[in-house]
């Protein structure tokens, strides 16, 4: 008897109940037998505090699924199989995620893998085309699900609010900044902070924010930027020294190298958020930030040390995942830190 054996990678969106009712039409159409498996990849290590609840709602889909897959093979042979990948790895991008699949077809025969074309595993955007070139990459079998969309326009009804969630925090945050720089006992720059924060929020807003506003975490995360800003100046300062303490010695012992660091931060805001910290300290400069991946140019050792202990890495948690998410080991424990080169390498 001919078995089908199928990979079906979910996420929560619209179309996965119609990806798994294709997966398994598809699957019964092509054998007289199926084995279907279901997947989960996390986008965390499922050890991360951030990860609990990703977990708990990954496990819950799985299960939803797995009874899809029962009604839809009504009395045919169907076996399912479900799985959570990524959990004892961190799952950066579109290749690592590919590799899981890779991985586990490897492992389970795998005939063919199952797309959902609006798949995105715990990110903030459709990342279904760079799924199929890296599936490519590593010669590995799939057919995205005929699934009916709605509309864009459709998707977009009753987000108002979180609309106007965006605007509002972009306009406050733009307006603060820029009354940092200017005097806040000024009139004249009051009246054109206001205007420029408008004309940002108006412009980024849907840019800035990738992802809903909590209305209650959203607060929770200002107040502890607040925090984060005293202990960044502070970091700053010390690199300054660092560096002019080198600068001043005759010998100047610099030593420019290039290091790679995957930061245990999400993309989007609290990433942007780390590589601009780094490079707003002295001695050290975020070249490139890419899926968690960041080419940080270092000036001198201490530079680069400092950065493989993450101790702006664990801040930026802080600020976005509170207390429990920073007490997580360093890149350099984790083994997540390489140095790539230097002017003499």
């Amino acid at each position: 008897m001919a078995a089908e054996r199928v990979l079906v990678p979910l996420s929560d969106t619209v179309t996965v109940r119609q990806t798994v009712g294709y997966a398994v039409q598809s699957g019964l159409e092509s054998g007289e037998e199926l084995h279907c498996h279901l997947v989960v990849a996390l986008p965390h290590e499922a050890d991360l505090p951030e990860s609990r609840q990703l977990t708990e709602e990954a496990a819950e889909l799985l299960s939803k699924a797995k009874n899809w897959v029962r009604e839809d093979a009504g009395s045919a042979s169907v076996t399912v199989e479900t799985s959570l990948l990524g959990t004892d790895e961190y799952l950066f991008g579109p290749r690592d995620f590919a590799g899981a699949f890779d991985d586990y077809a490897k492992e389970h025969d795998i005939d063919t893998v199952i797309l959902d074309p609006e798949y995105q595993p715990g990110a903030t955007a459709q990342m279904l085309q760079s799924i199929e070139r890296e599936l490519d990459a590593v010669g590995l079998a799939y057919d995205e699900a005929p699934v009916e969309r709605p509309a864009r326009h459709e998707r977009l009804v009753g987000d108002g609010t979180e609309h106007f969630d965006r605007l509002f925090a972009t306009f406050w945050i733009s307006y603060a900044f820029y009354l940092v720089l200017g005097d806040p006992t000024y009139w004249f720059d009051l009246v054109t902070g206001a205007a420029v924060a408008g004309i940002v929020s108006v412009s980024l807003a849907h840019i800035t924010f990738t992802f809903p506003l909590d209305r209650v975490q959203s607060p929770i995360r200002t107040v502890r930027f607040a925090f984060y800003i005293p202990y960044l100046i502070y970091e700053i300062v010390k690199a300054n020294l660092a560096i002019s303490i080198v600068i001043l010695r005759p010998s100047m012992p610099i030593d420019p190298t290039m290091a790679r660091v995957n930061a245990r931060v999400r993309s989007g805001l609290p990433l942007l958020a780390l590589a601009n910290s780094i490079t707003l300290t002295p001695g050290t400069l975020t070249v490139r930030a890419d899926d968690q991946r960041l080419i940080v140019h270092t000036l001198i050792p201490s530079a680069r040390e400092d950065l493989f202990d993450g101790a702006l890495e664990r801040a930026v948690r802080f600020v976005f995942h509170g207390r429990e998410a920073a007490a997580i080991a360093t890149p350099r424990e984790r083994g997540d830190t390489e140095v790539l080169g230097g002017d003499d390498r």
